[in-house]
């Protein structure tokens, strides 16, 4: 076992009573109710998934193993020459909630470089699909090329297979998904926009820094993959990609499997292409000002003009969040220290809009969260370092979501989470339980 997993099984073994007691001694305690519109209206808010990775408060915004963003970044150790934590030392944080050493921190990246290399039978798949595929198809299919090489899988179906040691070979699995990720991700980026023009990985470098190394970017852009794979990592577990990956793995499919789907979550419109569609309204939104440097008089009217022709603002508001979302915050801070872009011209129409949008949202009364989530300026911060493929920014969501996903499917594994299976009811049923002023229990 590597110091990580040694560390991890010691975590699982202290948890597992836990869950245990809670099962045996307290399964019929009622901790939710559930109403006709939630039924209706997605499971919005309902109480019945359980992850120790991260939790998100209405109105701190995520925490991170009981951490909020600010203090995650505080804490971990940076990467060498960095002001930022590798995504390597936030894994170990996410498996563990231990705050890692610098030398814990440099022994998972280098654990990760040894699980990086990807098979070429993977390039050749991606190769063979057509060059206008959407990205997003590309990602999903390559992750779920690699099962061939399940550890997992293969485990399971041995006569080896034991539930209680399952989570051993799901944490190898997840542990080499996440290693692949960023570079299947670099790869279907120079396939796809770069006429196959591909950069080999560098040895020397962590997961972040190696991203943007393969797709040709600068020192700053380390930083920013780091912190952006960081922050788009976990998000709970109710959330479309995650709880995908959860539905999926709870069946036992292999982490290939499990993620693939929820790749194919996150490429839904109303999940992972926010960002994609926030960039999209930001440059309209200039072309609004005609040339004329954002004012606060100037971007209220824009506003206004918006919602009175019944449009909304994208990148303001949020299903569970009731403040500013704490991941726009960590890139606005990065923007802001970073020369040069807190100069660009479309940063600083984000930033007008930020000071500006919530007062006019709040006037306007038609949403509980007037402030800014995390896609608001994502996509203005990829179009500044050159990374003008709108369609390739889900991409970057995949891969900082992958982290988060992986933690909590070798958690549901460790710890015997069972087959997700809620109870589905008919429209009639509905009509006789409201007419009856509730279902009678």
């Amino acid at each position: 076992m590597t110091q990580l997993k040694d560390k991890l099984s010691e975590k699982i073994q202290a948890h597992r009573p836990r869950t245990a007691k809670l099962t045996k001694e307290y399964s019929d305690i009622v901790i939710d109710k559930v109403d006709i519109g939630q039924c209706i209206g997605g499971a919005r808010d309902i109480r019945c998934l359980v992850t120790d990775i991260s939790y998100l408060d209405p109105q701190e915004g995520i925490r991170f193993r009981g951490k909020t963003i600010p203090e995650t970044f505080a804490a971990l150790p940076r990467a060498a020459g960095s002001a930022y934590a590798s995504v390597e030392s936030f894994w170990y944080f996410l498996l563990t909630g231990e705050i890692p050493t610098q030398a814990q921190a440099d022994a998972v990246v280098e654990e990760f470089k040894t699980r990086r290399q990807v098979p070429e039978y993977v390039y050749s798949t991606l190769r063979a699909l057509p060059r206008e595929s959407h990205p997003m198809v590309m990602l999903s299919i390559g992750i779920l090329a690699l099962q061939k090489d399940s550890k997992f899988a293969a485990y399971y179906n041995s006569d080896k297979f034991n539930k209680t040691s399952a989570w051993e070979y799901v944490y190898e699995d997840a542990a080499d998904l996440v290693a692949r990720i960023a570079v299947i991700a670099a790869f279907i980026y120079n396939l796809k926009y770069r006429g196959d023009k591909q950069i080999p990985a560098d040895p020397k470098l962590d997961m972040g820094a190696n991203f943007a190394h393969m797709i040709g970017q600068s020192e700053q852009y380390k930083d920013l993959a780091r912190m952006y794979f960081i922050l788009h990592s976990d998000h709970e577990s109710g959330n479309v990609s995650a709880h995908t990956t959860h539905l999926v793995h709870s069946a036992m499919s292999d982490p290939y499997y499990a993620y693939s789907a929820g790749l194919n979550g996150l490429a839904g419109p109303l999940h992972g292409l926010a960002n994609q569609e926030v960039l999209r309204w930001i440059m309209d939104f200039q072309k609004k000002l005609k040339g004329a440097a954002p004012t606060k008089e100037n971007v209220t009217a824009a506003l206004w003009d918006t919602l009175n022709a019944g449009q909304v603002v994208p990148g303001f508001g949020h299903a569970v969040l009731r403040k500013t979302d704490p991941r726009y915050m960590a890139q606005r801070e990065f923007c802001l220290n970073t020369p040069g872009l807190k100069d660009d011209p479309l940063f600083k129409l984000v930033s007008m809009i930020f000071e500006t949008a919530p007062a006019v949202l709040s006037e306007h009364g038609k949403t509980k969260n007037p402030w800014p989530n995390v896609d608001a300026q994502s996509g203005v911060i990829q179009w500044y370092y050159g990374i003008k493929e709108w369609d390739f920014y889900t991409v970057l969501f995949g891969v900082g979501r992958a982290v988060g996903c992986m933690a909590n499917i070798t958690w549901d594994r460790a710890l015997g989470y069972a087959l997700e299976r809620p109870k589905s009811v008919t429209t009639d049923m509905l009509e006789k339980w409201a007419a009856e002023g509730g279902r009678k229990m």
